[in-house]
């Protein structure tokens, strides 16, 4: 099976890479076309450590025919990358957010569906026996009716997002609750954000978001710029006989790292990637997925901008 790595520019894209290679059964390329030249000459150089090809214009990329591609470029060079590959007919695994306007995940789903090719989001806090355990709960009503989920997800600044801390976050966590309520559509979205910090007149650092579903479902969600370690994304779901709780990332061990200055923090739990790997391999055979697709990213793009729209006026936004 060929599958192309498409840009080192995310902050994953190295996990992506040495999962890869690590797989028998999966030749790697690595590219970065139109890619600035400091990200092109990385990538040549991480794809010659690893004796694989690098391909550095499109031409190579779409002669290798690929089966597969990940997606790990800037944000404002997804739509084209998801496009003009799902056009030469390879399935899509694409970083979150897949783009900054929904009409540019509209178009990039219409081009997949099109295609014949599964649209999936890279969220790999959707996969995992742990995800998978309390989506069953859910599904046999272990907490009984489902009423609140409160989630929750803080990192580092991110690089190459257009948009703040909700911009870069909140996807991850409307993904998590998208899975949960398989697909049931927001009715109604208000959120309220500050730039504490950050720059006054720049993107928002911290962000609170609430999101009414169709079913009466009521999420809320916090997520912001974190100057520690941080885990997550997690999410509490509430129901009127119990409650459930789910952390992609849970603490193992904490304290003080006197070679940083900082908090140390060990994250325990399993490692998702592996699974999300191997779950949108499978896509290309079965042509279904278990986690967020296309269809999935539209919805939450949209929750996103109505976020906005919601934070620049200071009312709920009604979505239809």
């Amino acid at each position: 099976m060929k599958v192309t790595v498409l840009s080192l520019a995310s902050e994953h894209a190295d996990t992506y890479v040495r999962l890869l290679h690590a797989m028998p059964d999966v030749e790697l390329l690595i590219a970065d076309p139109d890619g600035p030249p400091d990200d092109q000459a990385r990538a040549r150089g991480v794809a010659g450590q690893l004796g694989v090809p690098y391909a550095g214009d499109w031409d190579e990329v779409l002669e290798w025919r690929s089966n597969a591609v990940v997606v790990t470029s800037e944000v404002g060079r997804r739509r084209d990358a998801v496009e003009r590959m799902a056009e030469a007919e390879a399935f899509v695994l694409c970083e979150q957010p897949l783009a900054v306007k929904s009409s540019d995940v509209k178009a990039m789903v219409d081009t997949c569906d099109m295609a014949g090719v599964r649209l999936t989001l890279a969220s790999p806090a959707c996969y995992g026996e742990a995800f998978a355990a309390v989506r069953r709960g859910i599904a046999d009503g272990v907490v009984g009716t489902l009423t609140t989920i409160h989630g929750s997800y803080h990192t580092p600044p991110a690089a190459g997002v257009n948009g703040g801390a909700l911009a870069a976050n909140a996807p991850y966590l409307l993904d998590l609750v998208d899975v949960m309520l398989d697909g049931e559509p927001a009715t109604r979205v208000y959120a309220q954000a500050n730039g504490v910090l950050g720059a006054a007149a720049g993107p928002e650092s911290a962000a609170v978001l609430t999101v009414s579903y169709r079913s009466g479902v009521v999420a809320s969600f916090t997520c912001g710029w974190s100057r520690s370690a941080a885990g997550g994304p997690a999410l509490s779901l509430i129901g009127d006989k119990a409650s459930l709780e789910y952390d992609a990332a849970p603490r193992l061990l904490g304290g003080f790292d006197a070679v940083t200055g900082g908090e140390r923090r060990e994250p325990g739990g399993e490692d998702p990637y592996p699974s999300m790997l191997r779950d949108f391999l499978g896509t290309i055979e079965t042509g279904a997925g278990n986690g967020p697709d296309g269809e999935a990213g539209l919805r939450t793009q949209r929750i996103v901008e109505a976020a906005y729209e919601s934070m620049h006026t200071g009312q709920p936004v009604d979505l239809n």
